[in-house]
């Protein structure tokens, strides 16, 4: 959507309401930088000054950050979003994606009961896309698209609830997906194809127990690769009973 000119008294306000609405609407996607300070002050025909307060706010809610020297970025599409980063930063990767399983499991569980046959075309494209991203050696693009698998499995299952906060979780977790991707294990571990595969093939077949059981052996391979690495987080040791390096 255009940015349009605010012309109300608070401005400042509306202006932060605008910018939420363009992150949340997916045109100021997460991860990509927003416009700068002078081209945001000619769309909104506003003063420096509001703009600046406008930014510092969602930054201040989590949905933007400040890279010194390089702008500002969008980090989060919702004030839920942000809350769900801030307290993943506070988390081991492994505690992180533990709950991250949980997600999946459950979605992909839904997913086979109400699934339709759209759902299964979209899944089909996912899983081919995620298997050419790995096949171009790209692993950035790799990632993304692992995450846009899990997120149309999420969508399947059909409840909005879990679908969203899938989405917040899974770009949270964006750094603990490059950990399991680099981590020290054949490349059949990493790309897992075959497991993914099996993932769409039960949700095909409507079967949710052969969907959960794929789901669970793609996840603990990809745990067993994070607990062999040291483990971030204030309690990490405390979660994974001390085995961080087991």
């Amino acid at each position: 959507m255009p940015l349009r000119s605010a012309a109300r008294t608070n401005l400042v306000d509306l202006v932060i309401a605008q910018m939420e609405s363009l992150i949340s609407d997916g045109e100021w996607r997460v991860g990509e930088k927003i416009p700068a300070e002078p081209l945001l002050v000619e769309q909104l025909a506003v003063g420096r000054n509001t703009v600046r307060e406008a930014v510092r706010a969602l930054v201040h809610t989590g949905m933007l950050e400040p890279r010194q020297g390089d702008g500002t970025y969008v980090r989060a599409n919702s004030d839920f979003g942000a809350a769900v980063q801030r307290r993943l930063r506070r988390a081991g990767a492994l505690e992180a994606y533990e709950v991250r399983a949980s997600l999946e499991r459950d979605a992909a569980r839904h997913a086979a009961t109400r699934r339709t046959d759209d759902d299964l075309t979209a899944l089909r494209a996912a899983l081919a896309e995620r298997d050419r991203a790995w096949r171009s050696g790209d692993i950035a693009a790799f990632i993304d698209a692992d995450v846009a698998f899990h997120r149309t499995v999420a969508d399947a299952a059909h409840n909005s609830v879990l679908a969203e906060l899938y989405g917040h979780l899974s770009d949270a977790l964006r750094e603990t997906l490059q950990s399991v991707v680099a981590a020290p294990v054949p490349d059949s571990v990493r790309h897992q194809l075959d497991a993914h595969e099996a993932i769409v093939d039960a949700i095909e077949a409507r079967d949710p127990q052969a969907a959960e059981a794929a789901v669970l052996a793609h996840l603990a391979e990809g745990m067993a690769a994070l607990r062999d690495q040291p483990q971030d987080g204030p309690d990490a040791d405390a979660h994974t009973g001390g085995a961080a390096h087991a």
